[in-house]
């Protein structure tokens, strides 16, 4: 299961992210777009030395080998910019799609990525669904990378997302927008390993 930071500061961030760590949580993705680099650095710093593993940076690339950060993610636009992915052996990449056709135009390189949103978004005022993601998934051709659901996604709909075929779930608002962080984590990750059992 995949936690995403909120793109702004949230009140004891850093403590509830050790505590995500500590409850099997195995990847955060760092995503604060108005974050400098020298800001990204601090945040990083922040965070227990041991994790560092399991960090995934979207923003500030250059800075991921000074902090042993081997996970890089590349939001649509800054995928859809770039042209050469080559000198980037060493790193597991990621990124994010929007549509099945996106997807399924992905080159190998991607470990796996988001398909959003799946429903209405917690996190994102008025941030719908286009399609129905959950019927789009059957015209799937890429299987070469990971699809992970994203938007929208809390307790109650995880199972029927999976069961849909997506590969994994990714949390934002779900965690972020409530006080009950770490037990709406434990329950879905809960729900999720008693499918994969």
């Amino acid at each position: 299961m995949i936690v995403i930071t909120n793109p702004s500061a949230v009140a004891d961030e850093i403590g509830i992210i050790d505590s995500l760590f500590e409850e099997g949580l195995s990847l955060l993705h760092i995503r604060k777009p108005d974050f400098s680099e020298v800001e990204t650095a601090k945040f990083i710093h922040q965070i227990k030395h041991k994790y560092r593993k399991n960090l995934v940076l979207h923003h500030h690339h250059e800075i991921a080998a000074d902090f042993g950060i081997n996970r890089i993610h590349f939001p649509e636009t800054e995928r859809k910019k770039r042209i050469d992915f080559n000198g980037l052996s060493g790193f597991v990449l990621s990124t994010s799609t929007h549509s099945i056709q996106d997807f399924n135009a992905l080159e190998n390189i991607f470990e796996y990525a988001f398909l959003s949103p799946v429903f209405p978004s917690i996190s994102k005022e008025n941030y719908n669904p286009k399609t129905n993601l959950s019927e789009d998934i059957k015209q799937r051709k890429n299987f070469n990378t990971k699809m992970v659901a994203l938007g929208g996604i809390h307790s109650d709909n995880i199972e029927k997302t999976l069961q849909n075929g997506f590969d994994d779930v990714a949390l934002l608002g779900t965690i972020w927008n409530d006080s009950n962080a770490i037990k709406n984590f434990k329950l879905c990750q809960k729900i999720a390993l008693s499918l994969s059992a």
